[in-house]
């Protein structure tokens, strides 16, 4: 690990406590790394402020030493974005994790960065309300890296992004200063919206202090069915015919081999007896019997099409769950074989034929990799699984991997995609982002992050080199 100037661990001692700065090696593990695993976390020391004006001092301090800052929330990101590899020094929001002012009228509450996901839906449904954006790693994410990532999950097919739902911002840019972005207002065209370049930078431009988050009203009882179907074309069809009639909250999709996985590890068990290439798992709302009535009326549609091998529907709120967790335990069961990931978007209705391309290619060239699909596949975001075979090195899967990478993102820039839908690009995907991004486009970003931080301290390396 690096070790951390005397002068400026006495300086961030002053500022925020001595018991709120940490060089243990144990601490230094655990805060300097998310859940990736490709990089060795490295940073010099990790601070815990408890307040914005705490962020603030920081910030000035690491600029007039020239100190690199990595954000760190609940670290459940995917790309690498929250790791601290060179050095850094971690500025960890656990602790700026109030809840405040909240407002029945204009429906926004105000929270601190450090505010975890579940906490703050906890918060919405004590106001008889719902903070709708949702993922697995709720129980532990943040706020402020959600607004970092700009989070997706479950619900976007319905509810939009994380960025969908942040009606104010509040960010300590790279010399200290404090900008306090749109304030909840929902009309505002004075001029550029720069909350929204905050929201999916990474903390590459500021540090997300805190945020004023729209809530919105409670979704009435919600029914889940999960559909078996012989391949991804019929599971495009199934979703386009339950849209026309239906209002959906949810559509995911997960493979057979997923499947397998979960039941094999997870207590669970297989939603029917028939076996299918790809399930999809569609949520609606269920507002009166009709609504139910037109759902079985579609899934009866699509069997007779065949687009529809067999299916079931959850017939209570514990059902309705476990059915969930068929979909939402898969990254959980699959971390043994350190899985390589790939998050990867097109246009909704090229799904089908980008991924037989993208495992085509995987299978030609590794036919002994286990290959695991699940995804929103209702946005066009699918996610590519692929796990390491248990005799090969970790360093050997990894250059491998690296391989497969460059013949995915040729595949992700022919269809006119995405390499990263929703997990950021971090560490892991800044040397693909020309796949995404055009030359001009990525100038442009860099003379952004110049104006936020002339320092070039905030989460250097990420995304770009700067």
């Amino acid at each position: 690990m690096a070790q951390i100037d005397t002068e400026v661990l006495a300086a961030l001692q002053a500022i925020t406590g001595e018991d709120r700065v940490l060089t243990d090696a144990e601490n230094l593990q655990y805060y300097g790394q998310d859940w990736t695993r490709f990089h060795q976390p490295a940073p010099c020391a990790v601070v815990l402020p408890g307040s914005i004006e705490e962020v603030q001092s920081i910030v000035r301090l690491a600029g007039a030493h020239q100190l690199a800052l990595v954000p760190s929330g609940g670290r459940t990101g995917l790309s690498a974005g929250a790791v601290a590899a060179k050095g850094e020094l971690v500025v960890a929001m656990d602790r700026i994790n109030h809840i405040a002012d909240f407002n029945p009228v204009d429906r926004t509450v105000r929270c601190g960065a450090g505010v975890i996901t579940e906490q703050l839906q906890q918060y919405a449904q004590g106001q008889g309300l719902c903070y709708p954006v949702d993922f697995a790693s709720a129980g532990s994410s943040q706020i402020g890296g959600n607004i970092a990532t700009n989070a997706g999950g479950i619900k976007v097919i319905r509810h939009g992004m994380t960025r969908d739902w942040v009606a104010g911002v509040k960010l300590v840019t790279g010399t200290g200063e404090l900008l306090d972005l749109n304030r909840g207002l929902i009309k505002n065209n004075a001029g550029y919206d720069l909350r929204h370049l905050v929201i999916g930078a990474e903390g590459t431009l500021g540090l997300i202090v805190e945020a004023t988050m729209q809530l919105d009203r409670p979704p009435g009882d919600l029914a889940v069915m999960v559909l078996g179907a012989p391949d991804m074309g019929s599971v495009m069809r199934v979703l386009a015919a339950f849209q026309r009639d239906l209002e959906l909250s949810a559509f995911e999709f997960f493979s057979e081999l997923a499947l397998q996985k979960v039941v094999a590890h997870q207590d669970l068990q297989r939603p029917f007896e028939s076996v299918s290439d790809y399930y999809a798992l569609l949520e609606f709302e269920v507002v009166d019997e009709a609504a139910m009535e037109r759902a079985m009326t579609l899934f009866e549609h699509c069997v007779e099409q065949g687009w529809v091998v067999d299916g079931t529907v959850s017939q209570s709120v514990a059902q309705a769950q476990n059915l969930w967790r068929l979909r939402e335990d898969i990254s959980e069961t699959i971390t043994p074989w350190t899985p390589y990931k790939n998050d990867i978007s097109t246009i909704i209705s090229k799904v089908p034929d980008f991924l037989a391309e993208v495992e085509a290619v995987v299978n030609s060239n590794y036919p002994d990799f286990e290959i695991i699909w699940f995804g929103h596949i209702g946005d066009g975001n699918v996610h590519l699984n692929i796990l390491k075979p248990d005799a090969l090195a970790v360093e050997t899967f990894r250059d491998q991997c690296g391989q497969v990478s460059k013949w995915v993102f040729e595949i992700v820039q022919r269809y006119g995609g995405s390499v990263s839908a929703e997990h950021g690009v971090g560490l892991l995907k800044k040397e693909y982002l020309t796949y995404s991004r055009s030359p001009l486009e990525i100038e442009i970003m860099k003379q952004i992050k110049l104006a936020f931080d002339p320092h070039g301290i905030m989460n250097p390396g990420k995304i770009f080199d700067f």
